[in-house]
């Protein structure tokens, strides 16, 4: 699946189709090689000089050309991003599976297609689309400080509008204190992936009716957090709790962790554009979503067309749906195999209660038991 989408996307923009004004230059690979070939010889060296060593791990080099390109293709978005991120003090490698094997077992990498990130003592699996723009992006979020600090009404208004992110928030008495480093133990666990906030201030913790040491667990189009029990946390009991909630019942498809959110055999897929209609039908999905968080089997994806254009072609042949008017449905992701509701009249969208019902439908149904995620 990986492959195959990489194939469909490759990202690099090599040659400026019109001549830059000076400060909107976008990058070239200016052809010099950055990315290194890890091998039993040379990681450790590797690990050890870059404050973040990013390898790709891949099967051996094809035999078929089309494959080959596809290789190279992927190799020139990693020397693209490594040039670009030259003095950000990370290293970037490739690991062939067949010809590294020890090295990768002693790294612990194990999907072929996959970049793994190594930061200190973690090892951070990117799960998004390998586009040289995504991958700096997610990069550079972890260069941040795994917790953003909230100090002023305008920072939690900031914050307020996060409405698409699985975040958390905690009020500490102080950067000393041993239960903000907890909380930062644990946002190191999940970052870049969920964002955590913390606020010292009492006027800012007054605003989200935080007590001291209490944190809110923020669920993605949801209205209101959940405060996680049993203050003060260790981290370990925040790692539980996030890993035990973390799935949300709507999210957004995001190219930064699009696999990740694609990983299970069937998916209730929801589709809009950023239109009157779509929004409108993005406000139903909500509305559906918080009357439906207690169940743990409904997780519903928003996919955005927008900002996969040039899937568009491909997931409407594959889909047999019009992507330019809101689109409900279940998919099965190893087959494509997908069944979606009629919504005849594009101006006369479902209500929350049919949407509702159609869910339950979807999931009565003998041959879609599995599990909506």
């Amino acid at each position: 699946m990986l492959s195959l989408w990489l194939f469909l996307i490759p990202c690099l923009t090599l040659v400026p189709l019109a001549p830059a004004e000076k400060g909107l230059e976008f990058p070239q690979y200016d052809g010099k090689d950055r990315v290194l070939d890890i091998d039993d010889k040379n990681y450790k060296r590797a690990l050890k000089k870059y404050s973040m060593l990013c390898l790709f791990y891949h099967e051996p080099i094809p035999d078929s050309k089309e494959q080959q390109k596809q290789h190279q293709m992927t190799e020139l978005v990693l020397e693209l991003v490594a040039q670009v991120m030259e003095e950000k003090d990370i290293g970037f490698g490739m690991v062939d599976s067949h010809k590294d094997t020890k090295v990768a077992k002693k790294l612990g990498l194990e999907e072929e297609g996959s970049v793994y990130v190594f930061k200190a003592d973690r090892v951070i699996e990117f799960d998004g689309l390998l586009s040289a723009n995504t991958l700096v992006e997610f990069l550079l979020d972890l260069l941040e400080d795994p917790v953003e600090v909230i100090g002023n009404a305008l920072e939690l208004r900031a914050f307020d509008r996060m409405e698409e992110d699985i975040r958390l928030i905690g009020y500490f008495k102080s950067e000393d204190s041993e239960h903000y480093e907890a909380f930062k133990e644990a946002a190191e666990q999940f970052q870049p992936y969920i964002k955590f906030f913390a606020t010292f201030e009492k006027s800012v913790a007054k605003e989200l009716t935080l007590k001291l040491n209490e944190v809110d667990f923020y669920e993605p189009f949801m209205e209101e957090p959940v405060t996680i029990p049993g203050k003060p946390h260790s981290e370990e009991d925040l790692v539980e709790f996030i890993t035990e909630h973390r799935r949300p019942t709507l999210r957004k498809l995001r190219a930064e962790d699009m696999f990740e959110t694609w990983v299970s055999d069937i998916h209730l897929g929801a589709k809009a554009t950023q239109t009157f209609n779509g929004y409108e039908f993005l406000e139903i999905l909500k509305e559906v979503a918080r009357d439906n968080t207690h169940l743990p089997d409904l997780s519903i994806v928003w996919i955005d067309p927008d900002d996969f254009p040039l899937l568009i072609p491909y997931w409407e042949k594959t889909f047999k749906v019009d992507l330019f008017k809101p689109q409900i449905g279940v998919v099965n992701v190893t087959d494509a195999d997908s069944v979606w509701m009629e919504m005849e009249d594009d101006d006369d969208l479902p209500s929350a209660q049919e949407l509702e019902d159609w869910i339950e439908d979807q999931q009565d149904n003998p041959h879609q038991k599995p599990t909506f995620i």
